[in-house]
C-alpha cells in the first residue's frame, strides 16, 4: 500500500510537471498560433531570475512568483513587439525566427554565466514520510500549484474582459477590429502572459531540475508533445494530455526506468496523434476551454 502511495504520488507530479512546462506554450501555440521554438529559454530564463535572485539575498517566494514571471514576461512584450507582430500568419518564418532566438538567448546566458550548471537552490520543503518511502515536499507543492496555475488560467480566460476580448480576437480579429478592439494590444498582452507563465513555470522547476543554459531543449520537446495531443482547447487539452502522457511516463519509468518512460511518452503521442489528428480535444471536449 506505502510502494503505491508513493508511486501515484510520483505520476501526479509527472502530470503537474507537464501542466507547468506546457500551460504557456498553450497560449501561444494553442491560442495564438504562434510555433514559439524559444518555449524552452522562457523557462530557462525563468530559472536563471529565481537563481540570481536568491543569491542577491531576495526571498525565495518573491523570486519564484514575482520576479520569475514579470522578468519573463517583460521579456516576452519585448520580443512580441520586435519580432514576432511581423509575422502573424507567417508560421514558417515565425519557426525559423524563434528557433534564432533561443539561439541567441542560449548563446547570451553562456556568456553571462558559462555553460556549466548554475549555482542551485535547495527545495524550500523536506522529504515526507510514506510508510518505508520518502517523497519530496515540494513536489506535492508543485502540483498543488499546477492545479491552481489551470484554475487560474482559466478564470482568467473565461470570465474577465481580457480574457473574453483575447479568445474573442484570436478567433476573429478582422471582427474584433472592426469593433474597435486593437487587436496588436491583445496579441502582445496575451504573448506576455503565455511568457510569463513560463517564466513562472521555469522559477519553480528550478529547485529541482537546477538550471543551465541548454535545459530548454528538455523542456521543449515534451511541451510541445502535450499541446499537439491536446488539441485546440488549451486547458481542456493542456490538462488531459498531461494526465495520459504523464501517468504512461510515471508508471513505465517505474517498471522499466526513465528512460524508457520518455520513449513510451514520445509514441504514445505518435499512437495519439494517429488516431486522433485533431488532438484530444478535437474529438473530446469541443467546447471547453
Amino acid at each position: 500500500m506505502d510502494l503505491f502511495a508513493a508511486l501515484a504520488l510520483q505520476i501526479i507530479y509527472g502530470i503537474a510537471n507537464l501542466v507547468l512546462i506546457s500551460i504557456g506554450l498553450a497560449v501561444i501555440f494553442g491560442m495564438m498560433r504562434v510555433i514559439n521554438l524559444a518555449h524552452g529559454e522562457f523557462l530557462m530564463l525563468g530559472g536563471y531570475t529565481v537563481i540570481v535572485a536568491t543569491n542577491n539575498g531576495v526571498n525565495i517566494w518573491i523570486a519564484m512568483f514575482i520576479f520569475a514571471p514579470l522578468i519573463v514576461g517583460i521579456i516576452g512584450l519585448i520580443v512580441e513587439w520586435c519580432l514576432i507582430r511581423f509575422l502573424y500568419g507567417r508560421m514558417v518564418d515565425t519557426l525559423l525566427a524563434t528557433w534564432g532566438l533561443s539561439l541567441f538567448f542560449i548563446g547570451l546566458i553562456t556568456t553571462i554565466f558559462g555553460a556549466q550548471t548554475a549555482t542551485t537552490i535547495s527545495p524550500p520543503f523536506g522529504a515526507i514520510t510514506i510508510g518505508d518511502y520518502s517523497s519530496s515536499g515540494y513536489e506535492l507543492f508543485l502540483i498543488f500549484i499546477a492545479i491552481l496555475a489551470v484554475a487560474l488560467v482559466y478564470l482568467l480566460f473565461r470570465y474577465t474582459k481580457l480574457g473574453l476580448v483575447a479568445r474573442g480576437t484570436m478567433q476573429g480579429a478582422d471582427m474584433a477590429a472592426s469593433l474597435g478592439v486593437s487587436t496588436q494590444r491583445v496579441y502582445s498582452t496575451t504573448f506576455g502572459i503565455g511568457a510569463a507563465l513560463s517564466g513562472l513555470a521555469g522559477g519553480l522547476l528550478a529547485p529541482i531540475t537546477g538550471v543551465l543554459p541548454t535545459i530548454g531543449a528538455i523542456y521543449i520537446g515534451k511541451a510541445f508533445i502535450t499541446v499537439i495531443s491536446g488539441g485546440t482547447a488549451i486547458l481542456a487539452g493542456t490538462a488531459s494530455a498531461s494526465i495520459l502522457l504523464g501517468a504512461v511516463n510515471g508508471i513505465v519509468a517505474f517498471v522499466v526506468g526513465p528512460t524508457m518512460g520518455e520513449v513510451a511518452l514520445l509514441l504514445l503521442a505518435i499512437v495519439l496523434l494517429r488516431l486522433m489528428p485533431q488532438g484530444i480535444t478535437g474529438r473530446f471536449f469541443k467546447r471547453s476551454l
